[in-house]
């Protein structure tokens, strides 16, 4: 087989932490950009009525996807938007004079932006930090330092660095006890492990339709449960979070009775477009099946990296991991050589400093794995 067809045909494809790919995604991504381009450039007036068609589109596959009622999610442009959009909103008693928990594992955009917002909204960030030579915040860690002076946790349901993935359940349950409002980046994890936003009940979600999803950039989405929706304020805000959009009535603002209130200026619909060809292609396969098929394939690169010495920086319990494994590689090693040098064999994957990323989805194979270490083991010596 040639290096062009091993290019083409993902069997080593390793990015399912990044971007993701399913079978014929470029071309049913051409045909609904083309769909777009047809549609905006036609010489008629029904351009808004189908490009924000194609938006609700979007938000009815998610809403069915993680279970969210009607009414209670919509777009955003990323996760860090949506976060921004939601912390914004919110009633001044959850988070005045209180704290913010989040992990020091959680993905760092999201910190860049609550220490930025807490000096203004009069919270302390609190990050549980990691325990020396650890991978990922330990379950009880996050718990011994959530008590009721906690307004507001960020659970991350799967770690971008160790694919972690915390005991959900355990974790809302005592929040619920300290009283707090609870919210779950879920971008690593949805599209493979299975999440439901009342599962146990959580009162927001952040997350974007790439990774697992095999979505756009800019297709972020945001949850937000009753009661807490028809409380909150956005202050991003535009015409757009109205009920009636078409008010410009300026001095008659209403919010939307609904998750619109969190939308402002006119949405990016193209991200929308682009992504829901990859969240129906989603909707219909047996997601059970894609789950064992990770699996298969993790289990396998376990056992590899066993013979070659790589130590798993990874949760070991399957039941405690996301789909991604992580490997250290050697003290002394080039990782962006090591990266460069599996790009040249066709096998895809990256690197967090000495942490090889390793997440095997759809297209990837049994084949793709056994190439992955034959190049490692190439590599490394």
């Amino acid at each position: 087989m040639s290096k062009n067809r091993d290019r083409a045909d993902g069997s080593a494809y390793f990015l399912y932490h990044s971007i993701g790919m399913y079978p014929g995604k470029a071309e049913a991504m051409a045909e609904a950009f083309a769909d777009f381009s047809r549609s905006w450039g036609a010489l008629d007036d029904g351009q808004w009525v189908r490009a924000l068609g194609l938006r609700q589109d979007f938000v009815e596959l998610w809403s069915r996807l993680i279970g969210a009622p009607k009414g209670t999610l919509t777009t955003a442009e990323n996760v860090t938007t949506a976060l921004y959009s939601l912390i914004g909103a919110l009633p001044e008693e959850h988070l005045k004079g209180k704290r913010l928990l989040v992990a020091a594992d959680c993905f760092p955009s999201l910190h860049f932006l609550l220490a930025g917002l807490a000096p203004r909204l009069g919270f302390t960030l609190d990050t549980v930090p990691l325990r020396d030579g650890e991978s990922w915040v330990r379950d009880e860690d996050f718990i011994d330092r959530w008590d009721e002076g906690v307004g507001v946790a960020l659970v991350t349901f799967v770690t971008s660095t160790a694919s972690h993935r915390p005991d959900l359940a355990v974790l809302v349950e005592h929040g619920r006890r300290m009283g707090s409002l609870i919210g779950v980046d879920i971008t690593q994890g949805v599209g493979l492990l299975p999440f439901h936003v009342d599962q146990p009940a959580v009162d927001f979600t952040v997350s974007t339709t790439l990774k697992w999803l095999c979505g756009t950039p800019g297709a972020g989405i945001l949850h937000v449960a009753d009661p807490l929706l028809k409380t909150c304020r956005p202050e991003l805000r535009g015409w757009f979070s109205q009920e009636n959009i078409f008010s410009w009535d300026l001095g008659a603002f209403a919010y939307a009775s609904d998750a619109r209130r969190f939308d402002h200026g006119t949405p990016s619909v193209l991200a929308c477009a682009g992504s829901v060809p990859a969240l129906k292609w989603h909707a219909v396969q047996d997601h059970a099946a894609m789950l064992a098929h990770n699996r298969a394939l993790t289990a396998m690169i376990i056992e590899e990296a066993d013979r070659l010495g790589l130590a798993l920086a990874s949760p070991a319990e399957e039941e405690r991991r996301g789909g991604s494994l992580m490997l250290r590689l050697p003290e002394g090693s080039e990782p962006a050589a090591i990266v460069d040098g599996l790009r040249e064999r066709a096998v895809f994957a990256d690197c967090r400093g000495r942490i090889l990323r390793l997440s095997p989805g759809t297209v990837t194979t049994e084949d793709g794995v056994s190439r992955l270490f034959a190049a490692l083991y190439g590599i490394l010596e």
